[in-house]
């Protein structure tokens, strides 16, 4: 059976940083890109960032490119995404998913034929 499960998620001041996991279980991790998705109250899921089952390309999207970091632990099955410089408007749940393939899709912004998906953690900035 396949687990993902989000961790590291809270309650952090504006201009503040957070570490965020994503452990995968059941699944062959080195086989599948990962990325990370939010989605704030009464708004549509973002996809925010997004990485190679190799961990050497990663994509983000422009709200949060040069702010947050994604990386991978193969040897963990674990994805992270590392935030910096926190805003009110980060406040959201944010979840990974799994895609089966060497890369990243073209479309995986949208979230789009991923695999599995994780419940989420909440993250929420205060100002």
């Amino acid at each position: 059976q396949v687990q993902v499960v989000e961790s590291g998620g809270g309650l952090v001041q504006a201009g503040g940083s957070l570490r965020l996991s994503c452990t995968a279980s059941g699944l062959p991790f080195e086989d599948y890109a990962m990325a990370w998705f939010r989605q704030g109250s009464g708004m549509e899921r973002e996809g925010l960032a997004c990485i190679s089952r190799s961990g050497i390309n990663s994509y983000y999207s422009a709200s949060v490119k040069g702010r947050f970091v994604i990386s991978r632990d193969n040897g963990k099955n674990t994805v992270y995404l590392q935030l910096n410089d926190l805003k009110p408007e980060d406040t959201a749940m944010y979840k990974c998913a799994a895609v089966l393939g060497a890369y990243c899709p073209n479309s995986w912004a949208t979230g789009t034929g991923f695999d599995y998906w994780g419940r989420g953690t909440q993250v929420t900035v205060s100002s």
